[in-house]
C-alpha cells in the first residue's frame, strides 16, 4: 500500500462533439434519440501518457486504482473509494447559472445557452479500512473499498457506509470551522492544513509543499471536514463481501457474500439477521453463488439478488425470516446461446443489478450484455443490450487468462430512459430505452469521449498478445451503431465503476486513477 498519496486536481477541457440534441420525450416506449455526451471534467492524478494526449497507459499505483463510486441522493456530494482503503468526497462547485465564469470560456463550452453542468472540486478525505490479518481463519483481508452507499441525512452532516471484504464501516462526515494556519507578520496569506494529513499519512490535497510551509504559525479559524466512524458492522460474513444497499426506510441495510445476504440495523452493531442463506449442507453440492443484492427502491420490504447462474430472484421479507424461496425469479430462457458450451454459465453471471425508475423495472449485467427486466415478466428479458458480444470467439483465452471474471458495475437515469455500463479499451457504453438499436453509443473515458483511437502496444499476456493489439480477423468484432467496425479491444484498461447523477443528465466513470465526467 502506497502511503505517499497524491494530490486530487481538476481538469477541464472540451471535446469537439456535434450539437445538444433535443431532449427525450416522456413516454418510456417511444422511441428515445441517444443523447450527445460532451466531457466536462476530469478528477484526479492523470498517467504521462494521458496528460499528453495519448491513451491511458498502466496504472503508475494501484493503491490509487478506484474501486467504487457513488452520488449521494441530491447529487452535491461524490464519493469514490480505492484499493488503498481511502474514501475520497467530492463537492459540488458550480453556482448553478455559469455567472461566474468567465464569458470566453461559456462562449468556448457552449454553456451559455443553457444552465451549465455540474463542476466538483477536492472536498476531503479518510482512510476507512486498514489491511488486516484474520488469526482464525489464517487469512489476509485487504483494505481495498468495495463498495459505498450513501445513509439517509439525519442533518448537515454527511453519512455513508463503506465496505471491503469482511468489515462494513459507518461514516460520519461533517463540515466545520477547522484551525487553519497562518504567516505571521505577513500579507494574509494562509495555509489550509487539510483533514486528510491530520487524520492520515496520505493526503491528495494541499496548498504548498511541506517543506516551503513557515516555521511560526498561528491558528486560526477555516472551512474543513471531519469523519469519524460511528459504527463497525463486522465478523458475520465467511466470504468476501461484494454488494451493500440501504434500504428506503433509512435505518437498515444488506450486505452480501457469496452464500448469505445480512440484514443489519444503522444502530446495532451486535447482531444481525441472516435472510438469504444459500449454503448447501455439503460445499460439494454448490452450484450457485449469490453475485448481487439490492433493495427496492419505495419498498422497504423488496430485494432483489442475483446469481452466478443468471438468476434474478425477488423476495419479500414479509412472508417468511429466511428468505430462501423467492417470490419471483427471472431468467432469460429465450436467448441462451446454443448449443450450450462450458463457458455459457460463467458469461451469464449476474456482475451488478439495479431498480430503475419506479422500482417497475430491473437492469442487470452480466460479462456479455445489459439486461432489462420488467418486473412483470419472468421468462425474459424486455431488451438484450450487446456490449461485449464481439468477444464471444475468443471465450477460451479470456478463461485461460481470467478476464472473463472481470466484474462490470451498471447504472441507469433517474427516469429510466438511459442506461451506462463499462467495458474495456477505457470505453464505457451508454444506451436508450426505447431506441430502435441494442447497440448503443460507444464512449471513451478521455477529454474527446467520441474519439477512435488505435491501441498502443502494450505488454500483455501470450496467449492474448494478438488479440489484444488488435490483430483480429474482420468480422470478430462487428459493427458499431454508426456501422464502423469496432475498435480493438485492449484488455489491460477498463472501466468498470459508473454513476449517473440522481437529477441530471450527467455521468461519472472511474478509469483507473481518475474520474471522467460527461454532460450532454
Amino acid at each position: 500500500m502506497s502511503n505517499s498519496g497524491r494530490r486530487w486536481r481538476s481538469t477541464s477541457s472540451i471535446a469537439p462533439s456535434p450539437a445538444t440534441s433535443s431532449s427525450p420525450s416522456s413516454g418510456l416506449r417511444e422511441p428515445q434519440p441517444l443523447p450527445q455526451w460532451k466531457f466536462s471534467q476530469v478528477l484526479g492524478e492523470l498517467p504521462p501518457a494521458a496528460a499528453g494526449g495519448h491513451r491511458n497507459g498502466a496504472l503508475q499505483d494501484d493503491a490509487d486504482e478506484i474501486s467504487a463510486v457513488e452520488f449521494d441522493g441530491s447529487g452535491d456530494y461524490l464519493a469514490a473509494g480505492d484499493h488503498a482503503g481511502r474514501v475520497i468526497l467530492f463537492r459540488r462547485t458550480d453556482d448553478g447559472d455559469g455567472s461566474a465564469r468567465p464569458r470566453a470560456e461559456l462562449e468556448r463550452t457552449d454553456y451559455a445557452a443553457g444552465a451549465p453542468p455540474p463542476r466538483y472540486g477536492y472536498a476531503t478525505e479518510f482512510q476507512s479500512h486498514e489491511q488486516e490479518f484474520d488469526v482464525l481463519h489464517s487469512l489476509e483481508i485487504g483494505e481495498k473499498i468495495k463498495k459505498v452507499r450513501w445513509c439517509a441525512r439525519p442533518n448537515s452532516s454527511l453519512c455513508m457506509l463503506a465496505a471491503n471484504d469482511r468489515t462494513v464501516k459507518l461514516w460520519k462526515v461533517s463540515e466545520h470551522r477547522a484551525p487553519t494556519k497562518k504567516w505571521r507578520g505577513g500579507r494574509g496569506l494562509s495555509l489550509k492544513e487539510p483533514y486528510s494529513e491530520r487524520a492520515t499519512n496520505t493526503p491528495r490535497s494541499s496548498s504548498a509543499d511541506p517543506d516551503e510551509r513557515p516555521e511560526k504559525l498561528s491558528d486560526v479559524v477555516g472551512d474543513g471536514y471531519s469523519a469519524k466512524c460511528r459504527r463497525v458492522f463486522g465478523r458475520a460474513h465467511q466470504f468476501n463481501i461484494h454488494s451493500i444497499s440501504t434500504n428506503c426506510d433509512g435505518e437498515t441495510f444488506v450486505s452480501a457474500d457469496d452464500l448469505r445476504i445480512n440484514l443489519w440495523h444503522l444502530e446495532v452493531t451486535t447482531q444481525c439477521f441472516n435472510i438469504v442463506d444459500t449454503k448447501p449442507p455439503d460445499m460439494e453440492d454448490l452450484v450457485e453463488v449469490i453475485t448481487a443484492a439490492e433493495f427496492h427502491p419505495s419498498s422497504c420490504s423488496t430485494l432483489a439478488y442475483g446469481s452466478s447462474r443468471g438468476l434474478v430472484r425477488l423476495v419479500d421479507l414479509r412472508r417468511s425470516a429466511l428468505c430462501d424461496h423467492s417470490v419471483r425469479t427471472f431468467q432469460d430462457r429465450e436467448n441462451r446461446p446454443q448449443p450450450s458450451t462450458f463457458f455459457t454459465e460463467i458469461v451469464s453471471c449476474i456482475t451488478d443489478l439495479k431498480f430503475i425508475g419506479d422500482g417497475r423495472s430491473v437492469i442487470t449485467r452480466d460479462y456479455m450484455n445489459l439486461k432489462l427486466w420488467d418486473l412483470r415478466v419472468e421468462t425474459s428479458p424486455v431488451a438484450t443490450y450487446k456490449v461485449h458480444e464481439f468477444l464471444r470467439p475468443k471465450l477460451s483465452e479470456l478463461y485461460t487468462e481470467d478476464y472473463i471474471f472481470d466484474r462490470f458495475n451498471c447504472c441507469a437515469s433517474k427516469d429510466g430512459c438511459y442506461f451506462a455500463t463499462g467495458s474495456y479499451s477505457n470505453t464505457f457504453k451508454v444506451f436508450s430505452r426505447g431506441a430502435a438499436h441494442t447497440n448503443g453509443t460507444t464512449l471513451e473515458a478521455s477529454a474527446n469521449p467520441y474519439r477512435i483511437q488505435p491501441n498502443a502496444p502494450t505488454k500483455m499476456p501470450a496467449l492474448l498478445s494478438n488479440f489484444s493489439l488488435g490483430v483480429n480477423k474482420k468480422g470478430q468484432d462487428g459493427l458499431r451503431s454508426d456501422k464502423k467496425e469496432e475498435s480493438p479491444c485492449n484488455m489491460a484498461s477498463r472501466v468498470t465503476h459508473l454513476a449517473w447523477h440522481p437529477t441530471e443528465n450527467f455521468i461519472v466513470c472511474a478509469a483507473n486513477n481518475s474520474l471522467y465526467m460527461y454532460h450532454t
